[in-house]
């Protein structure tokens, strides 16, 4: 099991950026991978983003291509989603969370381990 806490949310203008951290515990970093999830309010959870099984790739879900980034730091065991260009539609909770296998990583399911959260809310 891995402990994973978000950081960095908030509030900010369409158009602005914002860096969401998420710090993970408990695991050695490299024995799992990582992903970026996000709930609307009266929405699914849906994916963001994550890195592949070997770490060497990223995904993105359509919505958030060229606008989002994420990557880590393995010395500080943390990964960060960079957001750009922010859009109202971006408002939502945003969690980290980590997977233990191979595949699934555009789906919840996939992924055993959650942090708590955090919001990011984007005014028009």
């Amino acid at each position: 099991q891995v402990q994973l806490v978000e950081s960095g949310g908030g509030l900010v203008q369409a158009g602005g950026s914002l860096r969401l951290s998420c710090a993970a515990s408990g695991r050695t970093f490299s024995s799992y991978a990582m992903g970026w999830f996000r709930q609307a309010p009266g929405k699914e959870r849906e994916f963001v983003a994550a890195f592949s099984w070997s770490g060497g790739s990223a995904f993105y879900a359509d919505s958030v291509k060229g606008r989002f980034t994420i990557s880590r730091d393995n010395a500080k065991n943390t990964v960060y989603l960079q957001m750009d260009s922010l859009k109202p539609e971006d408002t939502a909770v945003y969690y980290c969370a980590a997977r233990y296998a191979s595949g699934r990583y555009n789906l919840p399911g996939g992924y055993a381990d959650w942090g708590q959260g955090t919001q990011v809310t984007v005014s028009s």
